[in-house]
């Protein structure tokens, strides 16, 4: 089994990234963790209590973290996500509360407890992961792996230039880039293919009680026709974790804009290497066949499972 900790901010594609890690049973998960990122750390929190006992996720901690972001104004997406942050999904509230501490010191002790067994998987702003960073390095060697969803190579989605995760708080991504380890990116670039059509959105639809998480997030984002749909960003990351040769990835060297006027937050991917030795491999295609049988078949486990 593959042991994961998942940093997040939920956020709708999080909760459909969360239920791919409980329908996965090579996936061992330690804990999440919690960020504001798509709306409120507040929110994200509950978000994230909620679907730990809707998606029978056991006794796994819940530590919230950052509020926002090291130096910047906040940034939120409830535009898009809904002022829940999980669209029009409605999940009983968590009976159980978080774990106490903090997030940074709840990723330091983890990994430390556990060195080179645990892969760290942030699907939201990179803030935790930064502060957690400066406050032991060593975190770097700790995580057998780093594994994210954010940024592009080409064009962002909250703005021309950038994508959300690394708009919220670039100063975060920079550090996290620079951290010393291989950045796993998980990109627009690659998310943006991974689409729910109708036919998918039809195979949910009989999955008893998962269904109605699954459905309503699926179509909050935007309309499911035939030939496209909303994308399910996040759970690119945790598919990933479990198989890697559905991506293409190629080394580069990233580096994240923290002064531009108009392009704070872009990701600037260098393939030919000319800024330096690479500190990323940077995923450029997707199998997404592939991709829909292994995320559809974990929810259909998991949706027999729960009922």
């Amino acid at each position: 089994m593959t042991k994961v900790l998942i940093d997040c901010d939920p956020g709708i594609d999080d909760a459909l990234a969360l239920a791919l890690v409980a329908g996965t049973p090579a996936l061992e998960l330690v804990g999440i963790t919690t960020v504001g990122g798509n709306v409120d750390l507040a929110l994200t929190t509950a978000n994230a209590l909620a679907l730990r006992e809707f998606l029978d996720l056991g006794d796994v901690p819940v530590v919230p973290g950052s509020a926002g972001a090291l130096v910047r104004d906040t940034v939120r997406a409830a535009d898009v996500h809904g002022l829940s942050g999980l669209g029009d999904a409605v999940l009983p509230p968590a009976t159980r509360p978080v774990s106490d501490g903090h997030a940074v010191d709840f990723i330091v002790e983890t990994l430390r407890a556990a060195p080179g067994e645990i892969t760290l998987v942030a699907i939201g702003p990179l803030t935790n992961i930064a502060l957690a960073v400066r406050r032991e390095p060593r975190v770097v060697e700790w995580a057998r792996d780093f594994v994210i969803m954010g940024g592009s190579f080409t064009r962002g989605n909250t703005n021309p230039a950038a994508e959300f995760n690394m708009l919220a708080d670039p100063e975060a991504a920079a550090i996290a880039f620079d951290a010393g380890w291989t950045v796993k990116m998980l990109g627009l670039d690659v998310t943006l293919t991974a689409m729910v059509t109708s036919e998918l959105l039809d195979r949910m639809r009989p999955l008893g009680r998962l269904s109605e998480l699954l459905v309503p997030a699926a179509q909050f984002y935007g309309l499911v026709t035939a030939d496209g749909g909303p994308a399910i960003h996040d759970a690119c990351a945790v598919a990933y974790v479990i198989d890697p040769s559905l991506f293409t990835c190629v080394p580069a060297r990233v580096n994240v804009e923290t002064a531009g006027r108009y392009t704070s937050g872009m990701t600037v991917t260098d393939f030919k290497l000319r800024d330096g030795r690479p500190n990323a491999q940077v995923a450029t295609s997707l199998d997404v066949k592939r991709f829909w049988d292994m995320v559809l078949g974990a929810y259909e486990g998991l949706g027999e499972r729960l009922g």
